[in-house]
């Protein structure tokens, strides 16, 4: 993660239209074990801004949870902004209702780090979050954030 440290939240950019889609990926965090800061962003042009504005206007997040049907641009257009502007991007989970093949191979060739389809019931929400937390938040270790 960047800069992370037990002291503070984990935070996690999530990026998604869907009212319901944020209030269900919220509760499902908060049954975890990490104490996790959210920032939501609803469409994807202002996901591309927030991500080409200069690196000391905002925090890099540590975790990204992005849908890939967002209005005014997608999240493949969202992941092409983040890898033309930032060297080290933190983690980008797609999380999105489409289980269709052409949209998983476009995300990991866009530089997504998974592919996860959303679950239907709040159960599976928080199953998926659990996992998230033991991997990508206690487990996975990122490159050291630019001097």
């Amino acid at each position: 993660m960047n800069d992370h440290t037990p002291d503070e939240p984990v935070d996690v950019l999530l990026i998604e239209d869907n009212p319901g889609d944020v209030r269900l990926t919220q509760e499902a965090f908060r049954a975890t074990e990490s104490d996790i800061s959210f920032r939501v962003i609803s469409d994807g042009k202002d996901a591309a801004m927030y991500f080409r504005q200069p690196e000391d206007a905002e925090p890099c997040p540590d975790l990204v949870l992005l849908d890939l049907n967002l209005p005014r641009k997608d999240g493949l257009a969202v992941l092409e902004v983040l890898e033309e502007e930032l060297d080290y991007p933190p983690p980008v989970l797609v999380l999105s209702s489409s289980s269709a093949e052409e949209d998983i191979t476009a995300s990991y060739a866009s530089a997504a780090n998974a592919y996860l389809t959303k679950p239907d019931a709040m159960p599976e929400f928080t199953s998926m979050a659990e996992a998230i937390e033991r991997f990508w938040i206690d487990a996975a270790q990122q490159p050291p954030a630019p001097a």
